[in-house]
C-alpha cells in the first residue's frame, strides 16, 4: 500500500503550512475589516429606532416604519402592529392610524376589522434605514410625494 506516504506527505504539508493560505491574505466583506466573531459597527440588518420619517419617494409608496419592529408577532391569529395602530388605538398611542383602505374588501365594501389582504403589514412596510447604495445610480425621487 503506498497510501500512507501520501497521507503523510499531505499531514507533514498542512502542519507546515504549504498548500495554506498565507496569513497575510485578507478576505474583504461587506462588514469591513471586523472579526467573525465581533459585531460590526455597520449593523446593516438593524433598523433606525424611534427617528422622523423619511420621506416617501413616490406617490402612494408605503410609509417606512419608524421604529424598531424587532420581536414583532404577526400571525394569522395576532398582529402586533394593530396594538398600536389600529383606528381604536391610535388616537390614544399617537401611532399613526392604519389607512382607510386597509379596511375594504377586494370589492371595495367596507369591513369592521382589517382586511385579510392587508393584515400581514411587513408585505408592503419595512423598517427604514439610511441605508447607502452599494452601487451608484441616477435614481431621483418623484417632485410629487
Amino acid at each position: 500500500m503506498k497510501l500512507f506516504p501520501a497521507l503523510a506527505l499531505a499531514a507533514a504539508m498542512l502542519l507546515s503550512g504549504a498548500g495554506v493560505a498565507s496569513a497575510q491574505e485578507k478576505v474583504i466583506s461587506e462588514r469591513g475589516d471586523i472579526a467573525i466573531d465581533q459585531t460590526s459597527k455597520v449593523d446593516m440588518f438593524r433598523p433606525e429606532k424611534d427617528k422622523e420619517n423619511i420621506p416617501r419617494n413616490f406617490q402612494k409608496q408605503p410609509p417606512l416604519i419608524p421604529h424598531s419592529i424587532k420581536g414583532y408577532n404577526v400571525t394569522q391569529n395576532f398582529n402586533k402592529c394593530m396594538d398600536c395602530h389600529s383606528k381604536e388605538r391610535a388616537e390614544e398611542t399617537g401611532a399613526t392610524k392604519v389607512a382607510k383602505s386597509h379596511y375594504l374588501d377586494r370589492d371595495d365594501k367596507k369591513l369592521q376589522t382589517i382586511s385579510p389582504r392587508r393584515y400581514f403589514c411587513m408585505q408592503c412596510h419595512v423598517p427604514q434605514f439610511d441605508a447607502k447604495p452599494l452601487v451608484e445610480n441616477n435614481y431621483k425621487p418623484s417632485a410629487k410625494n
